[in-house]
Parts: structure tokens; sequence; C-alpha cells
């Protein structure tokens, strides 16, 4: 049955959605809606920002508005998080329909909690359902991609590989630190959702890895001669890079491990810039930034992200991957990132088996072409 629309972009008026409507109508996408459940505040938004979207009303708890939604379009991208709390009635109304959907979860609690009770049911509706298009999770998954696909041209993928986060400047968007302080909460009543975060590999069901270096230790690389910090979105990063093992029939191989640290350099000032990382509590503080807040555009255009990813194998290292991006990692370049995933979805890989998957496990080398092309991250 015919669309009425590719995409359909939920949350629009709020910060993040805002720019992803306005990446969608600067490039000149034709088949867009913009949804939320305030007709007044979508009204302004288009207005400012001088597109054409038709408008599309629907509360997130109103069964029936999120049903004819998701059957409207092939494609759901929302940006209203934190998932666990607003997510569940939009996420099941895409599965019942056998619509594409993408998001930005970086919540690997509510995420597992999905997989055991949906996956299931995506594959037979046929809905591809894409957690973590934004920061968390697409440098680490593409990343990882790109540096499996030079180590097994080398000879063999590489079990054992290291991110470093060689720069960063930005900031966390308002959604990560909501979605974090409610994961945080969830865990203290919970225990399956504590279980969930401590465990690597809660996002594989069924599949028990290697022992991983512990992602919250300050400690110190012997290889790389440097003191490493504790890397905040690696609980999540790590979790979705197993998932795309594990989705892509082990292809990295079954003993991969895999950690994402910062490095802060050698000697005691190494070890104190390590710890004073470890130490900072800023996320989950009352300073963190809003869901709704978030950088100015100058600030937006200034920041960048520098990861690097080394994959050794039994005889040193075999490969690497630098990952760039030209935007601050929260807002403007994961603006970009969830809609060409999105874009993906619909143009590159229209048709694809249902399930709950992963950016590198469902759209691979096509969604890092569109990256490297047209959202200024680059893998080399």
């Amino acid at each position: 049955m015919a669309k009425d629309f590719d995409i359909v972009v939920y949350g629009a008026s709020g910060f993040t959605g805002r720019l992803v409507a306005e990446y969608l109508g600067s490039i000149g996408h034709q088949r867009f809606a913009m949804a939320g459940r305030n007709e007044a505040k979508l009204k302004e938004v288009r207005d400012e920002l001088g597109i054409d979207a038709p408008l599309l009303i629907a509360d997130g708890e109103d069964e029936a508005a999120l049903k004819k939604l998701a059957e409207s379009t092939k494609v759901v991208t929302t940006l209203v998080g934190p998932y666990q709390l607003y997510g569940d009635k939009l996420l099941k109304a895409c599965i019942d329909a056998g619509t594409d959907y993408t998001d930005l979860c970086g919540e690997p609690a509510w995420m597992a909690e999905k997989i055991r009770e949906a996956n299931d049911t995506a594959k037979a509706s046929g809905s591809r359902i894409v957690f973590s298009c934004g920061f968390d999770s697409i440098p680490s998954d593409i990343g990882m991609l790109d540096l499996q696909e030079k180590a097994k041209a080398a000879g063999a993928p590489a079990e054992r590989v290291k991110l470093f986060v060689r720069g960063m400047k930005g900031t966390f968007s308002g959604g990560t630190a909501a979605s974090f302080k409610a994961t945080m909460k969830a865990a203290f009543s919970n225990p399956q959702v504590l279980e969930d975060l401590k465990n690597p590999f809660s996002l594989c069901p069924g599949f028990t890895g290697p022992k991983q270096p512990n992602p919250q230790a300050v400690r110190y690389d012997e290889e790389a001669q440097t003191w490493l910090a504790p890397f905040i979105m690696a609980s999540i990063n790590t979790k979705n890079v197993h998932r795309s093992n594990y989705l892509q029939g082990h292809a990295y191989g079954e003993g991969l491990v895999y950690d994402e640290m910062i490095p802060t350099g050698d000697g005691e000032e190494g070890k104190a810039r390590a710890e004073a990382i470890a130490n900072d509590k800023s996320m989950a503080g009352d300073d963190a930034p809003k869901p709704g807040e978030g950088p100015s555009k100058d600030e937006r255009e200034n920041g960048s992200f520098h990861l690097q990813l080394i994959g050794s194998g039994p005889d040193g290292v075999i490969a690497q991957t630098e990952v760039k991006g030209d935007k601050d990692p929260g807002y403007g370049s994961t603006s970009k990132m969830i809609s060409e995933a999105s874009i993906c979805l619909v143009e590159d890989r229209p048709d694809g088996q249902g399930g709950i998957t992963t950016p590198a496990a469902c759209l691979g080398s096509d969604l890092r072409k569109r990256l490297h092309e047209r959202a200024g991250v680059t893998f080399s």
C-alpha cells in the first residue's frame, strides 16, 4: 500500500526535532512530515524554518493517533525521549503497522527490554527498529564496521578493539541527560535494569562473550602509554557494537573485546586528568542541559568530534579507523546522522528483514557512504 510520506519526524517542535526538520528541508527532501502533540508549536517551528511540510498531530498517549501516524509513513523518526518514559506506545504502533523506525535512544536497559518483548513481533511485521541513530551510537557502530572491513582485508577480524576519544568540542544533549537520570532512577527500583546496565552483552540474548574491560575504571594503557578516563557514552556504544556483531553472525569474532575510553596523557598529570573526568557528575546534576535546550547555531557549527579505533590481533595492530564529525556531537552531527539513517532506510535499503537492529547491521556501508558524502562524518 502506498504511503503518504517517506519520513515522519515525531517531536519536530523540540530542539533536536527542529534541527532534523531543518536539515531535511535544507536538502530538499520532498516527502517528510512534522509531527507532535502541539499543533501551534509545530506551525511556529515550520514558519520559522520556512519549509513546506505537512503537520500531523498525535499525543504520545493517544494510541489511535499514533496508529494513524505510523500507517501514513515508511519511517517514523522520533526525537521524543527519554524513550523509557515516552516511547512505548509509538514503538508498538510502528511494529504493528510494519513501519520502520529510527530514534536517538541511549537507554540500554529499555532497549534490552524491547528486544526481549518485541523483536519477534517486529520480525513478523517487517518493521525495522533502528535504535541509537545519533552520536550514540553511529560513530562507534559504523566506525567498527569500517575497521573490521580493513582488518578482514588484512586476513582476519580484529578481536581486540580500542576506541579512543581524541577530541570532542560541544555539549551532550538535554535528552541524553534526561535519559541518564531516568535510567539511574529505574536502576534503583528494578534489579533487571541494573543487570542489563552491567552486562556488556545485554542486547545479545542468549550470548555471553569474553570478559570486557571495566568502562568506569581509570587505568593505564601500556601500549598507548597514556592514562585512560571513562567515556560516558561507552555504556551504550559498546552494547550496540556487540549487538551489531551478534546480528551479523559474529562477523567480528565471538571473542571480541571492545572498549571506549578518553586518553588523558602520561605521568601524574595524565592520571589526575583521568581521575577528574571519572569524578565528574555533571550529567546527573541540576546544571545538566534540559530537554528542549541546546547550544546556539554558532556553537553547533563550531563543534566537532574525533574518535580513533585501533584493532589488534595475535600479532599486534592490524587496522585503524579515524571517525571525525564537523559539528558538535550532541546536536549538529546527531541531527544529520539520524536524518541520513532514515533516508537510507527509504532510498538505499527499502527492503530488509524486520526486527530490532542497529545502524551497522541494518544500514552498513550504505549509511557510511551517506554520512561521509553528505553529513560531515568521515571514516578514514
